[in-house]
């Protein structure tokens, strides 16, 4: 029988357990690195452009949540603050930039001014932005609205003068939530930082610097637009707004890139989707260069007619099979290249390449969520 191992003593065997705690640590580090390299995130610069406007920067929207009439979204100069810290006593305390503001003194009570961003959606992110809030006879208020989906769904954060709180709330189904947040005072015309951090179903909610609303809710947890609000009569500034976010990928990309790491002895995969001119086109794929390509008359009867293909080449087999919908109805074509060996026949490859379709299949419930 084999003798048992023993340390020598005890002190070797304290550094033995700490070289693995040790080496444990790395292991953690390196593990969140190789993760941050997967997913890496892109900046946007929202430029409210460099001199006076009576209208709202291009890519913006103005509209309107509950009632009343829509905010006068312009664009003003103003004293603003610099971002970063003074390298000198000498340098100017506040440079007259370009501002947005929303100015309408609308007092109707129910009304919630929105200026939204337009053109692109975002699901985990991080929103920063500054405001200051000048007037206001009914409310004095500024916040940001996020994950937006239409004017009676999306989420709330602002702060009030008038009512001394920094507070975050849903809207849902056009019924406001129960807000949370601390009390606390807001200075008027006082630049303030805002800061809107998203991941998931968490979100925190920062006023200066300071992490004061963190919560956990799934209500809207997938992307939605991002804009800037105000409430009633409130007149109020925002400036140096920006946005880091994780860009959003369509199913179907990430289809591909989880089905390669699960069967990493793959050649390659493309799935092919149906254009409006009832042509093919590779909507996805290992091999980036191949996106955009037009597809043949194999992936078009494969959607059409949920048709199988097979051909072999080189050293490589490859099978082209219908990705279907839930309904069973064919959405996709999906090719499937395998190396191939000495004897490699048809019924062989479709064998291997079934599992392939398999774990694409259980994620796929429609030509829309697949595509869009």
């Amino acid at each position: 029988m084999a003798a048992r191992a023993e340390c020598p003593s005890p002190r070797a065997c304290e550094e033995r357990v700490f070289c693995y705690a040790r080496a444990m640590r790395l292991l953690s580090c390196l593990m969140l690195i190789v993760l941050a390299l997967e997913a890496p995130a892109a900046e946007r610069v929202f430029d409210f452009g460099d001199r006076a406007s009576d209208t709202p920067p291009p890519g913006f929207r103005s509209i309107v949540a509950g009632a009343g009439t829509p905010g006068a979204w312009q664009i003003l100069l103003d004293d603003v603050p610099p971002l970063m810290p003074l390298l000198s006593s000498k340098a100017p305390v506040v440079t007259q930039r370009a501002v947005l503001a929303q100015t309408s003194r609308d007092a109707t009570s129910n009304r919630f001014p929105i200026l939204l961003w337009d053109e692109e959606e975002y699901g985990d992110f991080t929103f920063k932005t500054r405001f200051k809030i000048v007037g206001g006879a009914m409310e004095q208020m500024a916040g940001v609205v996020f994950r937006y989906r239409n004017a009676s769904n999306f989420y709330v954060v602002r702060a009030s003068v008038l009512g001394r709180n920094f507070r975050c709330y849903k809207v849902e189904d056009g019924v406001i939530r129960t807000p949370i947040g601390p009390e606390l005072d807001i200075a008027k015309n006082t630049w303030h930082e805002l800061s809107v951090h998203c991941e998931g179903t968490r979100i925190v909610c920062s006023l200066n610097g300071q992490e004061l609303i963190k919560l956990v809710d799934s209500t809207f947890a997938r992307e939605g637009k991002i804009g800037f609000w105000t409430m009633s009569d409130s007149v109020s500034y925002f400036a140096d707004a920006r946005i880091q976010y994780k860009p959003l990928e369509k199913l179907v990309q990430t289809l591909v890139r989880d089905t390669m790491k699960q069967f990493p002895r793959l050649v390659g995969l493309s799935v092919y989707g149906m254009a409006a001119s009832n042509t093919t086109t590779c909507v996805a794929s290992s091999d980036e260069s191949e996106l955009g390509r037009p597809g043949t008359d194999a992936e078009k009867d494969v959607i059409e007619n949920g048709r199988t293909y097979y051909k072999k080449s080189g050293g490589v087999a490859t099978v082209t099979l219908p990705l279907r919908d839930r309904n069973g109805e064919p959405v996709a074509a999906v090719r499937v290249m395998l190396d191939s060996f000495p004897g490699q026949t048809q019924q062989n490859a479709l064998i291997r390449a079934q599992p392939v379709l398999k774990a694409m299949q259980t994620r796929t419930h429609s030509r829309e969520e697949l595509f869009e």
